[in-house]
Formats: structure tokens, sequence, C-alpha cells
């Protein structure tokens, strides 16, 4: 209750359940959205309301709430709407709401622009400096379970209906977009990552059960990785290579043959994905190059972009460049006939992009939006021409901090050392992700004991490194030219060489022995 707006919110929330109102949720389509919108849906079912999910269309609509989606909710009777992780830059659109006699609560976590909505209530703990609650980092999910839990408190009728400590089962999806949306897992969102976490292990939800089986992930000891890579991109995939109301479906679905029907169905999506994410990323590669031999060096702001790229994949495709080349990436390509529009990453130098994209030139965007390592623009034809000079410039004009090309361990260790012991001290730290890392090792002067390239084209790397006394332990890097530079290109058996690795569990060797991941070599 000590959000803004709070105590309104859930107050309208409970006059529309009494009333028998229909209410619409409209939840994004991106791995916070979906989830948001699904324990929204959890809840309205379990209390028997007259609601709908109305998730907008990647490709047909795009993001956020527009007033020609508002309209056809009106004629179908909605008179509440409920935005999850949408909305906070919807003026035009809630104002629309307004005049058709529909009151919108907007739950997102997104900045605002200059302009607030003018919706009935807002709950977003980044929209108002004078913002009353004390953490400002939750998802979109996180603060769309806050108000469930808020209407839970106020009471309506129903409310008998849940039993007591019920909406503790809906933390597996704001775990879940904790994750996947990237906010720092720090204070709250830690807490919230936590359980989260805990539910999944041991969820009855059907979706969320065949689409591990799928990605073979297993339920029961699920960590935020598998969560990171393996879950969150069969979600996000829905969206970006065709319906997000298929994983929305999935994560609702109450059929186990539909349910397992539908988990394969993105299965065979995010392949998809992974093939025209990889095509882009060649692209780029190949741009740069030829940037280099051009230009003798690659721009402070990394911006490209081609027509024929596909909008909703190009996020996937500017973090791992981003990451590559230690610099923001800006990204664009247009749905249909519509505006260019694209992605942003900020960097290993965390770069806020959307200060970056305020302290551009007026007029260089028709809009943009997002957090501090992530957001999303749109840019008129005419203007793209210019938006390589006008970033680099505005990044130029900002405060930042320089690039730091050393890398510092927490721990310095043996190969002995590397035990379950050591990993499950290191679990009381967990979950791990932005904001509070996985706790780094540096080895020193050990010995490859034996190493071998493998994968379909020999892009990931295996390194046994000996202990004394015992078997060796096993490093692996995968795409290790790509992360590892050409550090791989000089190592043999036999050869003493000092690494940085994060220590895990090996979820596909009999026995989960612990393994290395190799984050660096010298």
């Amino acid at each position: 209750m000590l959000m803004t707006d709070m105590p309104k919110a859930a107050s309208r929330v409970a006059e529309a359940l009494n009333n028998r109102e229909r209410i619409t949720v409209w939840s994004d389509y991106d791995c916070d959205g979906i989830p948001g919108g699904t324990l929204m849906h959890d809840f309205l079912k379990k209390v028997g309301a007259n609601f709908t999910n109305y998730i907008p269309h990647r490709h047909l609509e795009g993001y956020g709430v527009n007033s020609a989606g508002v309209e056809t909710l009106a004629k179908e009777g909605t008179t509440l709407i409920i935005t999850v992780d949408s909305g906070i830059t919807d003026v035009e659109a809630v104002a629309r709401a307004n005049e058709l006699g529909i009151d919108v609560i907007v739950t997102d976590h997104h900045l605002p622009q200059e302009q607030l909505p003018p919706a009935y209530a807002i709950l977003n703990p980044n929209a108002r400096e004078e913002e009353t609650y004390p953490y400002r980092s939750l998802c979109g999910s996180g603060v769309a379970w806050k108000l469930v839990c808020a209407v839970l408190a106020h009471g309506f009728t129903g409310r008998e209906l849940i039993p007591e400590g019920w909406e503790k089962w809906l933390l597996d999806m704001v775990g879940l977009a904790t994750i996947a949306d990237m906010v720092p897992l720090t204070g709250e969102n830690r807490v919230l990552t936590k359980y989260g976490l805990l539910v999944m292990r041991k969820s009855p939800r059907l979706g969320l059960q065949k689409l591990c089986k799928v990605a073979r992930v297993n339920q029961r000891f699920i960590t935020e990785d598998d969560v990171g890579f393996m879950i969150a991109p069969r979600i996000n995939a829905a969206s970006r290579m065709g319906n997000p109301r298929d994983a929305f479906q999935l994560l609702t679905i109450t059929s186990e043959d539909e349910a397992e029907e539908l988990a394969k169905l993105l299965e065979s999506v995010n392949r998809s994905r992974r093939a025209a994410a990889g095509a882009i990323t060649k692209a780029v590669h190949a741009k740069l190059e030829r940037a280099r031999e051009t230009e003798h060096d690659v721009p402070s702001v990394i911006v490209l972009g081609d027509p024929d790229w596909r909008p909703g994949l190009l996020g996937l495709v500017a973090s791992g460049i981003s990451d590559e080349y230690s610099r923001p990436v800006f990204l664009w390509g247009r749905e249909g006939n519509e505006a260019l529009k694209g992605s942003c990453r900020g960097g290993p130098d965390k770069v806020h992009v959307v200060e970056l994209m305020q302290a551009a030139e007026e007029g260089t965007f028709l809009g943009f939006g997002g957090h501090a390592a992530a957001g999303g623009f749109s840019v008129a034809p005419d203007a793209v021409f210019d938006l390589p000079s006008r970033l680099v410039g505005a990044l130029a004009r900002m405060e930042h901090g320089e690039n730091n090309e050393e890398r510092y361990a927490d721990l310095l260790l043996t190969p002995e050392s590397v035990t379950t012991t050591l990993l499950k001290s290191f679990d009381q730290l967990a979950p791990f992700g932005m904001g509070n890392p996985k706790p780094t090792v540096a080895l020193s002067n050990v010995l490859i004991e034996r190493m071998a390239w493998f994968g379909k084209s020999s892009e990931h790397l295996r390194v046994h490194i000996a202990r004394e006394g015992g078997a060796p332990v096993e490093a692996i890097a995968f795409f290790a030219r790509r992360d590892l530079g050409k550090a791989p290109d000089s190592l043999s058996p036999g050869r003493r060489v000092s690494v940085l690795v994060y220590v895990e569990l090996d979820q596909f060797t009999k026995g989960q022995p612990v393994r290395l991941r190799l984050l660096s070599i010298q």
C-alpha cells in the first residue's frame, strides 16, 4: 500500500469485482508482460471475475496500449483496463479510453516520457520523483503481483474463494519475469526470485512442466540460468516469430495434451528464432568488418539497420554485439509499412540507453522507452541516416564510466578447492543476475590435461584442468572464440594458464558434478 496510487487502484479493482464489471488485462507480449498477464488471469479466474486478457500483436499492433484496441474493448463492454508491463507512455490511448468511459489502471516499471498518461491510477515505482514505494526496481510482473496482494488485502465479493497465502503460488510467474527482464536481482527482487524459483520447482502449472520437458530442464532443480537461457527465450520467441498468445495459452492451459502441443510449438518457433537471429548477427558482423576497413575503427555507438530485419529479433542480436564490442548498440528494422523500429543495449560499460536517447538532439526519434540496460525506439526513415552521428555525439556529451579491460576475481583458489561444498556455499548468495553477479574464481598457473572442441561447428570448448590426487575438473566455454577472443587458439595439453571462471553444477552429467564456466584465459 506504500506504492503511489495503490490504495486507489485496489479499491477500483474491488469495485469492479463487486459489480461484475468487464475487466481487461492488457499485457505486453514479452517474458515480463506474458507472465504478468498470466498471474492476473489466474487471480481473476480464481475469484470468478468477468474478464479477458488482451495481448497486442508485436508485428501488427506494436508495443503498448493503442487506441484501436481500446475502441474494440469498449464495444465489447470493458469498463476497466489493467495494463501489465506497459501503458506508462501511452498518453493518447489512455485518453481515448477515458473518452469511451473506460477506467485505466497502469501497472508498469518502464521510465515515463515528459507527460504521464491520464489514467485512473498509475502503479509504477519509476513514474514519479516523489514515489513513496521503497524499492524501485520491480519488473512489470512484480508490480502486477503487488496489485493482486493489495486487492486481496482490500476485500471484495469472492475474496472468500482465495485461501490464505494462495497468492504465493503466483510467484512462479513473478520469478520467471524478474529473471527474464534483466532487472537487478537485489533487494525485493532477490526475495521474489528466490521464492519464485522454489514455486517453479514444484509448480503444478502444466505449461511450465511441458516447457521444461522440451527445453531439457529438470523442473525439480530449475535455476535462474535455466530460466534465463532456456525457458524465457522460448516464451519470447512466440511474439518474435509468431503469436504471443501461444505462450500465454501455454502458461494458463489446463489440458495436458494441449499444453504438450503448445510446448512443442514454442520449441519449434524458438529454433526458427535462433536461425533468424543468427543470420542477422552474421550480417551485423559483416557490416562492422566493412566499417573497420573503411574507417579503421568501430564507432563508440554501433548503429546499424536493414529494412528486412525483423525488429522483434534485434534485442537478442544487440545484446550479443554490445557484449562483444563493449559499447552501446542500436539496431533497427521494419515491420510492414510502419516506421523503422529497433532495440538497443547499453553494453558492459552500463551506458544508460534511455538517458542516451534523451541526450540525442530533438527530433532524432519518433519515440523511445525502456530502462537503463535495454530499450526500444522508432525513427523516421529519413532520420535514420543521421542516427549514428547523433548518438555518438550524445554519448560524448554524457558522463559515463571509462571502459575497464581488467577483470577481477572474488576468490583465488586451487583446482582442488572446486567442490560441491564450495558450490553450496555460493548458493547462499543466489539467485544471481543483474546487480548480483555470480562469484568469480581465479585459478592461477593451472595445468591443461586435455582439451577438445565440440558442437555442430566446433564452436564450443571443453578443457580439463588437472587436480592433484583426483580426476581433472572440466571447464566449458560456449561460443569460445566469440567470448574468449584469440586466447583458445594458443591452448594445448601440457600448457599452464591462469583462468577466470564461474563454478556451476553440471545438470547433464550423471551425479551432477561441479564444472567451471570459462570467462577469461591468460
